[in-house]
């Protein structure tokens, strides 16, 4: 097992992308309040390559091998523990969106599809906007190439954005609520209506989005609950303060006018949601996720590629998914 200073060193070649000397790593480390001199770097640095953790690149410097990162990604899991809470928070904080003047940036998840394969997908997806089973309706298309927000669509694929719950944090936060995320989970939804949690992962005792893992690893039944009414779908729990009940209500109704009349369970000042308990100086939220749609589309087989919480993007860009027409 490395020790901190050694494991500091391998992350802040990791994080550079490109080879660094031990000065330069000496400078970084200061940043980060580690104090170690060059001499110390290369002492360290001979031992990772002895290891097979880092290779000299001419005199350009280190790089990490496979082997290193797949030893920083191991050792450095449990400081990743509260990493989702946090890009929750993050993201909330950056998105302006003003729900009165609907201007500003809202919280988007990107899925990538093959594009052979997005005939297949939309046909997957469209029962899943028409039955509110997405916090909204609105999505932005991108073909290969072009940007969302800086994240390119690679080769042979296209991008979809589907509006993040993360988005209701934002507009909460706005009108002073503060929403404390709590975990995300598999939404039991029975005659149409949600029943249950059936599987939960907390937000704080995970280095991963838990509805990533809920779609990758075939745990969800989207597809069946926006026909039948029957199924499983990825949802998140969320609390605000008992005061602001009220509050919350009347953003939900003003969300609506805004494309973004999703599901979303309101729960009573210090009684359980959905069976999840809440203190009585707090009210429990229920917000279907917005990657339920592409969910659809991995459960009928088609490849995808999301990522949840991914970027920011300007409210002006989304459109209703029903503009789309289907393409061939």
């Amino acid at each position: 097992m490395l020790e901190r200073k050694t494991l500091a060193i391998l992350e802040v070649i990791g994080e550079a992308g490109k080879p660094l000397g031990a000065r330069v790593i000496s400078q970084e480390l200061a940043r980060k309040g580690i104090d170690l001199n060059e001499r110390t770097i290369r002492y360290h640095l001979l031992h990772l390559d002895e290891r097979g953790y880092t290779k000299l690149v001419g005199r350009s410097g280190r790089v990490l091998t496979e082997k290193g990162r797949r030893e920083l990604e191991g050792a450095m899991a449990v400081e990743r523990l509260g990493f989702v809470n946090a890009r929750i928070d993050e993201l909330a904080w950056k998105a302006d969106f003003d729900l009165s003047g609907r201007r500003g940036k809202v919280v988007v998840n990107l899925t990538f599809f093959p594009k052979a394969q997005e005939y297949r997908a939309m046909e997957a997806m469209e029962p899943v906007f028409r039955s509110g089973l997405c916090l909204s309706d609105l999505v932005i298309r991108a073909v290969e190439g072009e940007r969302i927000d800086g994240m390119e669509v690679p080769a042979g694929m296209v991008g979809w954005g589907t509006v993040c719950s993360v988005t209701l944090n934002a507009i909460f936060l706005r009108h002073g609520i503060p929403v404390e995320s709590s975990f995300g989970g598999l939404l039991e939804i029975q005659g149409g209506k949600p029943r249950r949690f059936v599987e939960i992962i907390s937000y704080s005792g995970s280095t991963l989005d838990p509805i990533e893992i809920f779609i990758k690893g075939k745990m969800t039944s989207v597809h069946s609950a926006s026909v039948t009414g029957e199924g499983r779908v990825c949802a998140s729990f969320r609390q605000i303060p008992a005061s602001a009940h009220d509050k919350a209500a009347e953003l939900l109704e003003n969300m609506k006018s805004a494309g973004m009349g999703g599901m979303v369970v309101l729960g009573k000042p210090g009684q359980p949601c959905l069976e999840i308990p809440c203190s009585r100086d707090r009210v429990g939220i229920v917000v279907v996720g917005g990657l339920n749609a592409p969910a659809a589309a991995e459960e009928l087989g088609v490849d995808t590629y999301s990522k949840a919480m991914a970027t920011l993007v300007d409210y002006s860009r989304l459109v209703p998914f029903s503009r789309f027409k289907r393409l061939g």
